[in-house]
């Protein structure tokens, strides 16, 4: 009988150090090929508010020196202080692509999402994917636009609204053109919205909005025309990003 519990402690001893050990870590594979390039393949310039993620993924992929996807290729990021990506780093899988999500900072303005891989010589090899979180002035001022504007500054239809851009004599400027709206002064851009199109001796066809949006409200319309232009206003630009 001692033998036999002798044996049985042994035995249960050895199973339990057996299960004691660290399970053995994969060995990381080295990419199909030399990394040369990382680019964009969707998720870039999305608009979203401060501290919250964004709408849809980021996509990124490494590509060699012919441009044919990398597999198993590392991928890392890095931005502003406060920003968190969801995974944080990883590998590409066999169509050379990295999803990752993002939820930007709890500072307002333009933020820069770079995304890096190891080439050759162990260079660095990056891309900077720009992002844009809005304050709460600028999200009510988005909120507005969505309400009043864009069927009109909306050149594209959706399922909730039916653009009439293209049924106006003079077709409106986008929000975010910023090429032409940066030349105008927010003094002008409250007066265009209060009083309409003729207070700058623009098309009528531009109503005023002075009895139906309160100064706040408008004064939040220019933040948000603002906030989206592209290009952005450079004298006014904000930009949340690690070099």
């Amino acid at each position: 009988m001692r033998k036999y519990t002798a044996g049985l402690v042994t035995t249960l001893l050895a199973v339990s150090l057996a299960c004691s050990r660290p399970a053995a870590q994969p060995v990381a594979k080295p990419p199909s090929a030399q990394p040369a390039a990382i680019v964009e393949v969707s998720g870039g310039k999305q608009i979203s508010t401060i501290g919250t993620p964004l709408d849809q993924p980021l996509v990124v992929q490494v590509n060699n020196a012919q441009n044919a996807p990398v597999a198993g290729a590392s991928v890392r990021f890095r931005s502003a202080n406060g920003v968190v990506f969801q995974p944080a780093s990883g590998v590409t899988g066999s169509d050379g692509q990295f999803t990752f999500a993002v939820t930007l900072g709890s500072l307002a303005g333009r933020y820069q999402i770079a995304a890096s891989t190891t080439g050759a010589g162990g260079k660095t090899v990056e891309i900077r994917i720009a992002e844009l979180a809005l304050g709460f002035e600028e999200n009510k001022g988005r909120q507005l636009s969505d309400l009043y504007c864009a069927r009109c500054h909306d050149s594209e239809s959706t399922a909730e609204r039916v653009s009439n851009h293209d049924n106006l004599t003079a077709p409106p400027h986008a929000f975010d053109d910023g090429a032409f709206l940066n030349k105008i002064s927010d003094a002008d851009l409250l007066a265009i919205i209060s009083h309409g199109g003729p207070a700058l001796g623009k098309s009528a066809e531009m109503p005023p909005y002075e009895h139906t949006l309160n100064k706040s409200d408008i004064a939040a319309l220019v933040a948000y025309i603002r906030a989206v232009a592209d290009p952005p206003d450079q004298s006014r630009e904000a930009v949340y990003a690690q070099r």
